[in-house]
């Protein structure tokens, strides 16, 4: 409910400690920058606990109402809640919001002993802010303390008036004792006479109830009131009395008394040393009053603090801690009483040059909360979320104990890069089905993912699984750059040192992983001979090894050997699950590149068988060239052939049939007999030999689809003494032959559109061309996997073998053919290719050592 001002404020206008200390709390809670316990009269307000206020306010701790946001929450009895002074009507004309920054602004109201608002406890932001419900429940808690605190001190105040009195009384005499012992009824205030000669206690009946004793059981010594004060209070209870009598001065302290029930009371005593120096009547006196209403929010709040699920830990700003609740005790491994009053960085010293420093220092330089995760190495051996928020009292530091999310994390970052490591393992294995290959790229993966050093060994095509027989060292890795030629010689070396009691031998023929978990070195290295590999052995200095097989369908197909140095050590649990999957699909992608190789080098022999060298007639130069896919499965379709007519007239042919297989071999071999058979004999030119083809087809009801192109040279007599010959041909739905001068100028020999290719239609129109070519002039056929791949289409395939052969222009014709090859393929083509190439070489001389030798059939007559 709403109220007036009081006529005077609770307190002088002076920094008080406790109230201060509210005040710091605040700041450090709700991070501002201004926090105030203000009490309020109708003259003026004062501040006996401020941060943060502006010069000459921080001094004087005192403004008039015109600055006063307060007198409002004063005289409404409730908060005040405002996020832009500037525009709240209410107090949009105050001083305080020029003056003193005053922008945000949120208070909760003081109330004192007799439940009266005397004030607030309030803070102030410099700038907009919308306060939140845990800021105003942080506010309103601090609050309650913070009135508690300003009831006890009334409730001293009262004493103190009482104490006084009694003084008063003592000392003149004047006073009839019964007034003053009903002033310390009416003040529910126990009273206490020490003679400092004897020792002797004279206590009232109050003081009796307070301190949980009766009069049957009081002896009159100090000691009987000092076994009912709390363990934990009794000796800085002693400290205080004796330094009372020790200075003549005043006796002030706060003690707990243990009741018969197990509760304690809060008890507060005010005392003081009367008499002569000389000591004969010195006596301490003075009161006890009952302090346990005031105090109780304040330890409930402090036993909230140190029953929290978080861990706290107050520093100064010279880092000593001053704080520590029962969590920070557990997850530190400390007790308070060994922390507090010891720097930070004495009590956790691997804190120094860590995560954990870097951050702290940064909110303190920064004056901005900080939020981490970090780990704390032995022996305290834990991860921690961390709330690092500072103030002008220090830094507070909040942690959270999430070692076991922590370890979940890690343990599941560490299965998601095993399966990257295994992704990507399989990626660039498959990537190549040539076995050495594949193993340099398994050695270079492996390592240091899994282990220092490894190597990589694999069997022959031709030896049995398990057997130690050809096994061969296929590659070797090491993390150490200036270890490598050593492993690559160990690993050459130790092959023929082999016996049966390796562990090599062992994981091939048991197919289970050998491990040996320390001290390698020695084990390792007396299995074999005194010699050039136990040295190698020793300069390797293995701390742990382990050896794997790698299974094939029918066998182990070669071995993976791992090793590390004792600075990694023994191989986790987690490293020899990721091994043994590494090694089962390195074992499958070297399997499969045993049975490409197996498969490929029968299509290939069988592709070869049926392609026969070219005739070599005078003045022409023919190469031939077949490259197979890079698959096994795609070797079979295409094919070239170079011979000659009974007239004299040189065929050059290449063709490819549909599919991509061993089945398409063979209907090629069958494709090529055809157009062999018919082109050997004369005829009037490419066109009808493909006609004639197509009849033969049709007659034998033959189901092969092809692409092919027929080309003739042939020459007249004056078209030899010109230097010129003529080139005629057909094309069944192929890519075109080129014709390359040796100046570099290419030309497509393509007719306006090609044919339909053979098998479709045999009553389809073979169409003819021509071109006369001079001498020096070289033909090149060739089919579509020279040209095409997934990558780029026919046209831009054409487009860079012209480009190709002008470049090559003027070249051997071999090498000519070669370096075609080598810049046009990758390393593993899509598709088989067969290329014939012709050059026309000059007539008027002999013919050149690079053509090689003079080769035609015996019923040709010989050139001239």
């Amino acid at each position: 409910m709403s109220g007036s001002l009081p006529s005077r404020t609770a307190l002088p206008p002076h920094p008080d400690p406790a109230f201060e200390r509210f005040a710091r709390l605040v700041r450090r809670q709700l991070d501002v920058p201004v926090a105030l316990v203000t009490l309020v009269s109708v003259d003026e307000q004062v501040f006996p606990g401020a941060v943060g206020l502006p010069e000459p306010w921080q001094s004087t701790r005192c403004t008039p109402l015109s600055h006063s946001f307060c007198q409002h929450v004063v005289r409404s009895a409730a908060p005040l809640v405002i996020s832009d002074a500037r525009t709240e009507p209410l107090v949009a004309d105050n001083l305080a919001i020029p003056d003193l920054h005053v922008i945000a602004y949120a208070g909760v109201p003081l109330t004192g002993a007799d439940g009266v608002v005397v004030g607030s406890l309030c803070a102030i932001d410099s700038r907009p802010r919308a306060w939140a419900e845990d800021d105003l429940a942080v506010l309103t808690d601090l609050a309650e303390a913070c009135s508690s605190e300003l009831q006890l001190r009334q409730a001293h105040q009262r004493a103190d008036e009482v104490a006084a009195q009694a003084r008063q009384l003592l000392a003149e005499q004047e006073v009839d004792r019964s007034r003053f012992s009903l002033a310390l009824t009416a003040g529910q205030v126990g009273t206490f006479d020490m003679d400092l000669a004897t020792g002797e206690l004279t206590v009232d009946d109050r003081l009796l109830e307070l301190s949980g004793m009766d009069r049957a059981g009081f002896t009159g010594r100090p000691e009987d009131v000092y076994a009912h004060v709390h363990p934990d209070d009794v000796t800085d209870v002693m400290a205080r009395v004796e330094h009372a009598v020790s200075t003549g001065g005043t006796y002030d302290a706060e003690y707990r008394i243990v009741l018969g029930d197990g509760f304690n009371r809060w008890l507060a005593a005010r005392g003081e040393v009367v008499g002569a120096a000389d000591g004969a009547v010195r006596r301490l006196v003075g009161v006890v009053h009952d302090i346990t209403p005031q105090r109780e929010p304040y330890e409930q709040a402090a036993q909230i603090v140190d029953e929290m699920a978080v861990g706290f830990l107050g520093m100064d700003t010279d880092w000593v801690i001053t704080q520590v609740n029962r969590e920070g005790e557990r997850i530190a491994g400390f007790s308070r009483e060994q922390l507090v009053g010891r720097t930070l960085w004495e009590a956790f010293p691997a804190t120094v040059g860590t995560t954990f420093e870097e951050q702290y220092r940064r909110a303190v330089a920064t004056g901005r909360p900080v939020s981490f995760d970090a780990y704390y190495p032995e022996p305290l051996d834990v991860w921690v979320e961390v709330r690092a928020v500072p103030g002008p009292a220090g830094l507070a530091v909040h942690f959270v104990d999430i070692t076991t999310r922590a370890l979940g994390q890690l343990q599941a970052e560490r299965t998601a890069a095993r399966e990257r490591l295994l992704g990507r393992i399989t990626e660039e294995l498959v990537g190549t089905l040539h076995a050495d290959e594949a193993a340099q790229r398994l050695s270079r993966l492996v390592v240091p993912a899994v282990a220092d050093w490894c190597i990589v060994t694999i069997a022959d095509d031709d030896q049995a699984a398990g057997s130690r027989r050809g096994l061969r060292t296929a590659a070797s890795w090491h993390s150490d750059p200036a270890m490598r030629d050593t492993t690559a010689a160990y690993a050459q070396a130790r092959l023929s040192s082999l016996d049966d009691d390796t562990v090599l031998i062992e994981a091939m023929r048991s197919g289970q992983p050998q491990l040996i978990d320390a001290g390698a070195t020695a084990q390792v290295g007396g299995m074999y001979p005194a010699g050039p590999v136990q040295e190698l052995m020793g300069a390797l200095a293995p701390e742990a090894v382990a050896v794997l097989s790698l299974p094939g369908r029918d066998g182990p197909v070669g071995i993976l050997s791992l090793a590390n140095g004792a600075g990694r050590g023994a191989f986790t649990p987690e490293d020899l699950v990721t091994a043994r999957h590494i090694a089962a699909r390195s074992g499958l992608v070297l399997d499969n590149a045993r049975l490409f190789r197996q498969q490929r080098a029968l299509a290939e022999g069988f592709q070869r068988s049926l392609l026969t060298p070219p005739a070599e007639p005078d003045h022409l130069q023919i190469a031939v060239r077949y490259v197979p896919a890079g698959q096994a499965a795609h070797v079979g379709g295409d094919w070239y052939d170079a011979f000659m007519q009974p007239g004299g007239a040189t065929l050059l042919v290449v063709g490819d049939v549909v599919g991509h297989d061993v089945a398409a071999a063979a209907a090629m071999g069958q494709l090529r007999s055809i157009v062999r058979t018919v082109g050997a004999l004369d005829h009037d030119g490419p066109a009808a030999v493909l006609r004639q083809v197509e009849q033969v087809m049709q007659t034998l009801q033959s189901a092969i689809l092809a692409t092919t192109v027929v080309a003739r040279l042939e020459q007249t007599e004056e078209e030899k003494a010109a230097g010129l010959t003529r080139l005629r041909w057909s094309n069944a739905g192929h890519p075109p032959p080129m014709a390359v001068t040796s100046d570099g100028a290419v030309t497509v020999l393509a007719a306006e559109r090609a044919d339909l290719l053979l098998g479709v239609d045999p009553a389809a129109p073979r169409r003819e061309a021509q071109v006369t070519l001079g001498w020096g002039t070289v033909v090149v056929l060739y089919t579509d996997g020279l040209v095409e791949r997934r990558d780029c289409d026919l046209d831009a395939g054409t487009a860079r073998l012209r480009a190709t052969l002008a470049e090559l222009a003027g070249r051997g014709l071999d090498e000519l053919c070669d370096e075609l090859l080598a810049r046009m393929l990758p390393d593993a083509p899509d598709d088989d290719v067969a290329l014939v190439a012709v050059r026309l070489h000059p007539q008027d001389r002999p013919r050149p050592a690079e053509a090689g030798p003079n080769r035609i059939p015996p019923n040709v007559p010989p050139a001239g």
